[in-house]
């Protein structure tokens, strides 16, 4: 379906800010990258009453198209809490399904964890929402008369002073206070910054799809670690489930041009019986993994979020929250100064950004590497301590909490925006 199709569904007020007549615009705040996380940014900058441009090189309404990603997203109720904050997630909701309960087994070992919500509470630990269904609740909430999105706009260059940051763009120039980089793992305003990354592909991609099955999930999501990677198990509406089936980059081409008879049975042999009857509902999409983190978030009025800063493996499903987390930081150190009326680019935001930050990306960085080069592989003595690691960890009622708070995306010091009664 091509955009005219878009343009005639979404709701009226969902509109995409034409660039002026003038050759100057000026903001207090310019974000490189239309996505999720820098969508969200600006929407929250907005709503605070700073002027906002969203700079995108693509046009932003190719991304409400279905086939433009296939993916879901894992939203933890700390990044669930700075959706509805800025008025996104009642348009997400009724797409959305709640995680009761996650397992996570290491292929066909007896040991397995479970994670009961009502262990730490009412609320689930997150909501499975299609990333279409995302990024439609995103365009609804950008609705903010201080907010200008410029989309098919490339970024040629750009110059920073003491005051501010001039960004040419074709035939247009754009003054802010502070750049914000939110155009992915290959960011070019990383690279024009002269930030340097480190980074390595896993020799893995990810198989996406959906799945209908007939009988219910009850909101469990499962995590089986097989010996080729990670296999997930992802509840959604309506009696279906999207799967996160990770393989090495040589074997995926196989199982991608299966008959659909065959790439279904191949999911049944991993998925099992609780689900019963299994069909494929959905195209199947695949995605290189790889893992990236720069060695700065941050230039002289410049800040890096999402995954010009951090991506990593989706073995936990995280990697979105980090952004999201990202966003509620930067948003309370921009508008603190900005109400205060002082310099919301300066090197002390900067610096505070990057301090509240790096731990928490690290970690995680950290800790899905681990995971995924400890469970991706069958060495018998290995088995067997990941075996004894997850039952050990079910028997120690502080520890598997704090995991699941931790899952939660309610663990740390968390933002204004992350905290319940923001």
């Amino acid at each position: 379906m091509g955009t005219k199709f878009w343009h005639s569904i979404l709701p009226r007020h969902v509109y995409i800010h034409p660039m002026s007549h003038s050759s100057h615009q000026h903001f207090d705040v310019a974000i490189c990258g239309g996505g999720m996380v820098g969508i969200t940014l600006a929407i929250a900058l907005a709503r605070e009453g700073l002027a906002v441009a969203l700079i995108e090189k693509a046009a932003m309404l190719t991304q409400l198209e279905p086939s433009f990603d296939g993916r879901v997203s894992a939203i933890a109720e700390g990044s669930r809490r700075i959706l509805d904050h800025i008025d996104a997630w009642e348009h997400m909701a009724p797409h959305a399904e709640p995680i009761l309960d996650i397992r996570v087994s290491d292929g066909n070992a007896p040991f397995f964890l479970h994670y009961d919500h009502r262990e730490v509470g009412d609320a689930p630990f997150g909501h499975i929402v299609e990333n279409r269904y995302i990024r439609h609740a995103l365009h609804s909430a950008a609705q903010l008369s201080n907010l200008t999105i410029i989309d098919s706009a490339a970024l040629h260059e750009f110059k920073r002073d003491d005051v501010g940051v001039t960004l040419q763009l074709k035939g247009k120039e754009i003054r802010c206070r502070l750049l914000v980089a939110a155009d992915g793992k290959q960011s070019e305003i990383r690279k024009l910054a002269g930030i340097k990354a480190a980074e390595w592909k896993y020799g893995q991609t990810a198989i996406v799809c959906t799945i209908a099955h007939r009988l219910p999930h009850h909101g469990l999501a499962q995590e089986r670690f097989l010996p080729a990677g990670p296999f997930a198990v992802l509840p959604m509406r309506d009696n279906q489930s999207s799967l996160v089936w990770v393989e090495p980059d040589d074997r995926v081409g196989l199982y991608l041009e299966l008959p659909e008879a065959d790439f279904v049975q191949e999911i049944h042999e991993r998925v099992g019986d609780y689900l019963g009857e299994l069909r494929l509902a959905s195209q199947r999409f695949s995605y290189s993994l790889s893992l990236m983190h720069a060695k700065s978030y941050i230039a002289p009025r410049l800040a890096l979020i999402g995954d010009a800063a951090h991506a990593i493996h989706p073995i936990a499903g995280q990697g979105v929250n980090l952004g999201f987390r990202d966003v509620g930081v930067l948003t309370e150190l921009i508008v603190d100064k900005f109400k205060l009326g002082l310099d919301i680019g300066s090197d002390e935001v900067l610096q505070h950004y990057q301090r509240w930050r790096r731990f928490d990306n690290i970690a995680m960085l950290a800790v899905t590497d681990g995971l995924n080069r400890l469970f991706s592989n069958n060495i018998p003595p290995i088995r067997l301590a990941r075996g004894a690691g997850l039952w050990a960890v079910s028997k120690l009622p502080p520890l598997k909490r704090f995991f699941m708070r931790d899952a939660m995306g309610l663990t740390g010091d968390l933002p204004k925006l992350m905290k319940e009664n923001s």
